[in-house]
């Protein structure tokens, strides 16, 4: 069986008004970087057509396919599925909203070429490949909850919450089975699983533009992220990270 060399995760909910750009902008930057890869869009119990628009669009774009979830979940949640569903040997998640250009894909995949096992892109880096910066409130509530992220879980990243992340095969079946968080605070925690398992983790810097129709808000989402991260703690001491994960069969692969 032959597999992509890629996997390109990208979560959606209620995404009908930007859907068929972002997946026109994805499959542009694979096939002219000349990417082995698929597409798999989860679609996170939408409302709206989101779902409809990804099979159109698939139709004329071999490389995407579509996974439903059962309900709404949450941004974790849907991650999580397309990662354990992917078929490539390289994983990478991204927003829906593309705030980092897929070309920069790139830059990801060229650190795991290098020997990392998780690469996970950076606003903050280098903070002058931003093209269109946060509001200024939203920067600061930014840079509190990943400075807490610091103190509290020993994370030694700029920026744990940039939607733009890769792995390698073995780095994302081991993280994303030992994940529990399934809503916004999702990423400190993979971070987290990834040191306390051993992987390598380089922070790369990405452009970005901040996208005005961001969901999240840095009120009621930063609380329960807060909360999250009290869970992580508790998990760590558990021992819930340290338990043993299996590899993930592909689509007709044997052992």
């Amino acid at each position: 069986m032959e597999f992509p060399k890629y996997s390109v995760v990208i979560p959606a909910y209620n995404e009908s008004a930007r859907i068929p750009a972002t997946l026109e902008s994805v499959v542009a930057a694979i096939r002219a970087n000349g990417w082995d890869a698929e597409v798999i869009v989860v679609n996170d119990g939408s409302t709206d057509s989101t779902a409809q628009l990804v099979r159109d669009f698939a139709v004329s774009a071999p490389e995407v396919r579509l996974l439903e979830n059962p309900g709404n979940h949450g941004k974790g949640y849907s991650v999580r599925a397309g990662v354990l569903n992917a078929q490539g040997d390289i994983v990478m998640f991204t927003d829906a909203d593309l705030s980092a250009p897929m070309d920069e894909a790139g830059r990801l995949f060229a650190a795991i070429a290098n020997g990392a096992d998780i690469a996970i892109g950076s606003r903050w880096l280098e903070s002058g490949r931003q093209t269109h910066r946060q509001p200024l409130y939203r920067q600061f509530f930014g840079r509190c909850f990943n400075a807490v992220c610091r103190m509290v879980m020993q994370l030694p990243f700029a920026d744990t919450q940039c939607g733009f992340k890769a792995f390698t095969r073995a780095a994302a079946h081991t993280v994303f089975q030992l994940q529990t968080i399934e809503r916004w605070g999702f990423d400190p925690e993979i971070l987290f699983i990834a040191i306390k398992r051993g992987f390598r983790v380089v922070e790369v810097p990405v452009s970005w533009a901040h996208d005005e129709r961001s969901r999240m808000s840095y009120l009621r989402d930063g609380l329960q992220m807060l909360k999250e991260l009290a869970i992580v703690r508790w998990n760590a001491l558990t021992g819930r990270y340290s338990r043993r994960t299996e590899a993930i069969l592909r689509t007709g692969e044997t052992r």
